[in-house]
């Protein structure tokens, strides 16, 4: 294992190096939350597949083709076609709207009112999102190192805070795209053919396995169903996707960079679910569906490919978790403390506000790490996610986009409403179950349509100021240090308000 290890620790240190050389480059608000919007497709499309393959689309997508063989792939399947779907319908309206969170795009859809109740249920999901993958951390340095769960996670999470907490979305974006290389020639160009290879080939993993494992529906059609209304729909109004999609450099490149990513997401969904019905022939009989992975690449991979394999597991885990820290500790920071700290901020320098956001990563990167430790199941956490993001948000988000007579007060009751609902009904049915999503989902729809109906519709000016970001026929709210260098030049002085608002008020004096 001492070639296995190498391999590994000069991967790590790879990404803490970056993390500092992004640093250097992360000296505005816009280069640390979003890479200074101009990545182009080759570094947009890489690092967007990284981010949404993470370790429940490796291992897990592994354990389900363990448990299920082929049918397996619908879960990682419905994450790539969500992500074509955002990218061809809505990805370039999107990147012309030069925000930074999904709750600063309510504020203008819905006239400013959109609340702290939205970037709330934003923070929860994009929260246990980063949980997720925290937890993930155990699986693999188990293998790795034979450490304890809780060492395991601290030593995980301590490397995604670092890099992530030095240099924002470049550092992030940087070690993605290394990321996204290790996980395409460690996964699907290694692990997949030998794999296929060690069981003996398709012939002999079709007279080994029953043949439900080859049918590919087999998983059930109300299991399919669930993973498009969560995933599906979850990769359309995602925090931590969103956050991607501000880092295009055009809308072109929003469009065609995410469709590749997409397909390249096919094809991963395909590679995982193969590989676990090649693990199921090999150990008909592991205690854990989730052990698949890591069980075939201990025994059945070479030295040195061995580690590039766990390395590409890592990468998986690392690329979500920290596009998922950096997304939670953007909206903490913008939609909830700015809101909540009073209305106003001092105008100052942005390199003040990447002070700020860079601390709350940092923070954000700490609860997470204890939020892991206390917690076991991964599919839990993320189910407790994707439920509350699609029950609480989907419909004022695509009702926003798509549905002109949505009001403030409709989006407002239909996240308070769709929010309350998955909760209870987590409750009442259990977490794993799929009544929450469907009711909460259901609910949410009722309350935006009658709420949104039964008020009077939003002032038209507002909706002409939307019609306009989305044309990217009106530039964005100048930032702070725009509104300082202002006040040199012209004698005004901005104010700045929660959820990214400005007011423009003149004064006298130098």
């Amino acid at each position: 294992m001492a070639v296995d290890y190498i391999v590994i620790v000069v991967y790590l240190a790879g990404m803490l190096a970056m993390g500092w050389w992004g640093m250097r480059r992360a000296r505005s608000k816009s280069e640390f939350l979003v890479a200074g919007r101009r990545l182009g497709p080759a570094m947009y499309s890489g690092t967007m597949a990284a981010i949404v393959l993470g370790g429940a689309s490796t291992i897990g997508g592994v354990g389900l083709g363990y448990q299920y063989g082929l049918s397996g792939a619908w879960m990682v399947l419905t994450i790539g076609l969500g992500l074509l779907a955002l990218s061809v319908f809505f990805s370039a309206r999107i990147a012309r709207l030069k925000v930074y969170t999904v709750s600063e795009m309510l504020d203008l859809r819905y006239g400013g009112r959109a609340g702290v109740i939205s970037g709330v249920v934003m923070w929860a999901y994009t929260l246990m999102l980063a949980v997720t993958s925290t937890i993930a951390y155990a699986t693999i340095f188990d293998v790795l190192f034979d450490v304890n769960r809780t060492l395991a996670i601290v030593l995980g999470g301590s490397i995604v805070v670092a890099y992530s907490t030095l240099g924002g979305m470049w550092s992030i974006t940087l070690t993605d795209m290394v990321q996204f290389v290790v996980k395409t020639v460690g996964v699907l160009l290694l692990l997949l053919p030998i794999a296929v290879v060690k069981a003996g080939g398709f012939g002999e993993m079709k007279a080994q396995l029953p043949t439900d494992y080859f049918d590919p529906l087999g998983i059930g059609g109300e299991t399919i169903f669930t993973y498009v209304l969560i995933y599906t729909f979850g990769m359309l109004i995602g925090q931590d996707i969103w956050q991607r999609v501000f880092t295009a450099r055009s809308d072109r490149t929003a469009r065609w960079g995410g469709t590749v990513a997409g397909t390249y997401c096919l094809a991963y969904a395909v590679g995982g679910a193969v590989i676990g019905t090649a693990a199921k022939v090999l150990y008909p009989d592991l205690a854990s569906a989730d052990d698949a992975f890591a069980t075939i690449v201990r025994d059945e991979l070479p030295t040195g490919v061995r580690g590039l394999v766990l390395a590409a597991a890592l990468a998986a885990v690392m690329s979500t978790s920290s596009g998922a820290l950096i997304a939670c500790a953007t909206v903490a920071n913008n939609d909830i403390w700015a809101r909540l700290r009073g209305a106003v901020r001092p105008a100052g320098e942005e390199h003040d506000e990447v002070k700020g956001n860079r601390a709350f990563i940092l923070l954000m990167g700490v609860a997470v790490i204890l939020t892991a430790i206390a917690l076991n199941d991964v599919v839990e956490a993320l189910t407790v996610a994707y439920n509350l993001l699609v029950g609480g948000l989907l419909v004022p988000i695509l009702g926003g986009l798509l549905w002109r007579r949505g009001t403030a007060a409709g989006a407002l009751a239909s996240v308070a409403v769709g929010g309350l609902a998955v909760t209870g009904l987590m409750a009442a049915y259990g977490i794993l179950a799929n009544q929450p999503v469907y009711y909460g989902l259901l609910a949410s729809l009722a309350a935006y349509v009658v709420v949104s109906l039964a008020t009077e519709p939003t002032d038209e000016a507002v909706l002409a100021a939307w019609r306009d970001r989305l044309a990217g026929r009106a530039a964005p709210e100048p930032t702070a240090s725009e509104a300082t260098a202002s006040e040199a030049t012209d004698g005004t002085r901005t104010r700045v308000r929660s959820g990214g608002d400005s007011t423009v008020e003149s004064y006298t004096g130098q």
